[in-house]
C-alpha cells in the first residue's frame, strides 16, 4: 500500500495563472492596508535646494517647528547639478539606465545636506533599503527622517525617452502611496502649478491653477513643475487621493498644507 505524504497548502491562487487579471482580481483586488497612516511625506525640490542658505535655512526652521505635530518622511529631489550630469551623459551617448543613478546621486546629496541641518533634532539621512524595510522603527525613535525621492529604477530602460521619466516627484508619490501615508506635499520654489512657466519667457501669460486632476494636467502643453510620469502613476493610487504643491520660499506654507489648508495647487488623483 502506497501512502501519499504530499502536504497541500490551500490557496485561491494555487492553480491559477498570475497573468490573468480575471482570475486574480477576486483575490488581489482588495484594498491594501495602510502601513503608516500617520505619516506625512514632504518632497523638497532640487531647485529650491539650489538657492542655497537663503532658501534652505528658513525651510529647516519650518521643518523643525513641524516635528512636534507630525512624523515626517522628507524626500529630496535633484537640481541643477543633475541637469549638468544629464547634459554631459547625453553628449557621451550614455543610455537612460546609466543617467538615472547619476541624477539620483545628486538627490541623495541634497538629502544629506538637509539631514545635516536637522541633525540637532535627531533627524538623519537613510538609504532606500532602510526606507523600504526599517522606516517604522526609525520613526519610533525620531520624528522625521530624510531620504532621496528618486525611485531606485536605475538601469531599467524606459522606452521613448532619452532622459529618465520617473524622477523625484513620481518617486515621492510612489513611496507615499505604498506606505499608505496621510498625505504628500511637494515643496517647490513657485506658488504651485501655472498654465506656463511663471519664470520663463511667457511669464506675463502664466495663470495660476489652484486645483486640477492629474488627467487634466497631463493634457496640458508646455512645462510643469511636476514630473509628467507622476500624473500617470497617480491614476493607479490606492491610498493617496491628492497632493499639494506649495511654495517653500514662503514661510508657513508647508505648515498650513500639512494642516489641510489650501495654500498652493491641489492635484487630485482622479
Amino acid at each position: 500500500m502506497t501512502t501519499n505524504t504530499i502536504k497541500h497548502v490551500f490557496s485561491p491562487l494555487a492553480r491559477q495563472t498570475l497573468q490573468d487579471s480575471d482570475l486574480t482580481t477576486p483575490v488581489a483586488g482588495k484594498q491594501p492596508i495602510r502601513l503608516l497612516p500617520w505619516l506625512q511625506v514632504i518632497k523638497v525640490s532640487g531647485r529650491l535646494m539650489d538657492r542655497g542658505a537663503e532658501a534652505i535655512l528658513p525651510l529647516v526652521e519650518e521643518l523643525k517647528s513641524l516635528l512636534p505635530e507630525h512624523r515626517l518622511l522628507i524626500l529630496t529631489g535633484a537640481g541643477i547639478r543633475a541637469r549638468h550630469v544629464y547634459s554631459v551623459g547625453l553628449d557621451l551617448g550614455l543610455p537612460v539606465g546609466s543617467l538615472a543613478p547619476l541624477a539620483a546621486s545628486e538627490a541623495g546629496q541634497n538629502g544629506h545636506i538637509l539631514a545635516a541641518m536637522l541633525a540637532s533634532e535627531g533627524v538623519s539621512y537613510v538609504e532606500h533599503p532602510t526606507v523600504a524595510q526599517q522606516l517604522a522603527i526609525h520613526l519610533s525613535a525620531t520624528r522625521a527622517v530624510v531620504g532621496s525621492a528618486f525611485p531606485p529604477y536605475h538601469h531599467h530602460e524606459f522606452p521613448n525617452s532619452r532622459l529618465p521619466i520617473h524622477r523625484a516627484d513620481a518617486g515621492a508619490f510612489l513611496l507615499a502611496d505604498a506606505l499608505g501615508a496621510a498625505g504628500l506635499t511637494i515643496v517647490e520654489d513657485v506658488d504651485g502649478v501655472y498654465s506656463c512657466d511663471p519664470n520663463g519667457a511667457n511669464a506675463a501669460d502664466a495663470k495660476f491653477i489652484p486645483q486640477a486632476t492629474a488627467a487634466e494636467l497631463a493634457d496640458t502643453q508646455g512645462p510643469l513643475p511636476l514630473d509628467r510620469s507622476l500624473l500617470e502613476v497617480m491614476g493607479n493610487a490606492k491610498h493617496v487621493t491628492h497632493l499639494q504643491v506649495v511654495n517653500g520660499l514662503v514661510p508657513g506654507r508647508i505648515t498650513a498644507a500639512l494642516r489641510g489648508e489650501h495654500v498652493g495647487t491641489l492635484v487630485q488623483a482622479r
